[in-house]
């Protein structure tokens, strides 16, 4: 059995239905046949995303809270942080999932289907490339985008792989105990012996909070030491005895400085496949829209889908060095983040994050942190991302 698209999104998470958002929205696409699969039904509330942004851009009408102010804590230094011209922002899963297919719905060219991926090939007959699904179905389209790791990431000797991994609850409690006009982007105010951790909280209302307890680490820690941590941070930092739990949500996200491919002859890379967790932070989402922003103008103009930017290579860099420091634990994260929010105003943080700093920004951040412990690593990681470059 053979089914001919004009393209195929691999995996309905953020990456492939911020692509199939954004070509829903250009008519350029109105024509193409486009499909999208995956394994899993989206309709619960499984994620929650934030980033910041200084417009609002496709996804504004679904914002559910935003923030202007964040707190940051820790045992060197606190403070609380302006971030304008940014506006800090959060998105539930739920929102995201029913907002896209509610679109897709006024669009007969777009077609979902529910099965399991077995493999993605170039097609050396056909100019395009092939998907065989679980049950021997065969799938074939001019580009097949894709977000599905079919095999664990491979790290090399001199690579790094941290996990950023969390578990959230979202709480309720009968009185006012929030500021919901603020967030707490860190709090390194707990333990910090599995390595950098710290606890994050959104503020949706004043009797209402998301909070993670978020650790940044080679190995992951057992499920009951989660919720051990949110129960102790709940009582005896925010003193809060009262409270029932609405929702709880759990995630892994690699933060890597392995090279993710970005295509392979008619196969593009999206999403964490393709690279777009920050490897020095975890955040993945408007990485994710810059990367579906840019292929849908690939697509429009012709042009390559694997250029990579000056800024991107130079925060492949950063980040390199920052997993490195933590590798060998030259210096704590809490000690570091708190030395660079300490000296540099929170929104050129933000901007270096996004890799959108300038080089005179991205100067004082380096010079906000001990020499002696980053420039041996900086000066590794650019031998070792010369060498790939040769090597390719």
């Amino acid at each position: 059995m053979l089914k001919q698209y004009d393209y195929i999104i691999a995996g309905a998470g953020c990456a492939g239905l911020s692509l199939l958002m954004r070509m829903m929205n250009d008519p350029f696409f109105v024509s193409k046949k486009i499909l999208v699969i995956d394994a899993a039904t989206k309709n619960t509330n499984d994620r929650t995303w934030c980033f910041w942004e200084t417009q609002p851009d496709l996804f504004e009408p679904i914002v559910h809270h935003q923030w202007k102010q964040l707190d940051f804590f820790s045992n060197y230094f606190s403070g609380s942080l302006g971030i304008d011209p940014y506006v800090y922002k959060m998105i539930q899963g739920i929102d995201f999932y029913q907002y896209i297919m509610n679109t897709a719905a006024q669009h007969p060219n777009v077609e979902f289907v529910q099965a399991r991926v077995r493999s993605i090939n170039n097609n050396s007959e056909k100019a395009g490339a092939e998907l065989v699904l679980e049950d021997g179905t065969i799938l074939t389209a001019s580009k097949i985008f894709n977000s599905i790791l079919f095999t664990p990431i491979k790290v090399a000797s001199n690579q790094f792989y941290f996990q950023q991994h969390f578990k959230g609850w979202l709480i309720k409690t009968e009185e006012a105990c929030f500021d919901s006009s603020k967030a707490t982007f860190m709090d390194f105010c707990v333990s910090q012996e599995h390595g950098t951790t710290f606890m994050y909280m959104l503020p949706v209302a004043n009797n209402k909070a998301l909070l993670e307890y978020t650790l940044f680490t080679e190995e992951l820690i057992n499920q009951s030491e989660y919720d051990i941590a949110l129960k102790k941070y709940i009582k005896e930092h925010l003193k809060i005895d009262d409270y029932t739990i609405e929702h709880e949500e759990f995630g892994i996200i690699p933060m890597t400085n392995v090279q993710f491919p970005r295509e392979n002859g008619n196969i593009v890379y999206i999403g964490i496949a393709g690279g777009q967790a920050k490897a020095s932070s975890g955040y993945a989402f408007k990485f994710i829209q810059k990367r579906t922003a840019a292929i849908v103008s690939a697509l429009k103009n012709g042009t390559s889908f694997s250029a990579t930017s000056f800024k991107n290579v130079k925060g492949h860099l950063y980040d390199s060095t920052l997993l490195r420091v933590l590798h060998e634990r030259s210096m704590n994260g809490d000690e570091i983040f708190a030395q660079i929010f300490k000296k540099i105003k929170a929104a050129d943080v933000l901007a270096f994050l996004d890799n959108e700093s300038s080089f005179f920004t991205d100067l004082r951040i380096m010079n906000s942190v001990p020499i002696k412990v980053f420039l041996p690593a900086a000066l590794k990681e650019l031998f070792a991302y010369w060498k790939y470059r040769n090597e390719k």
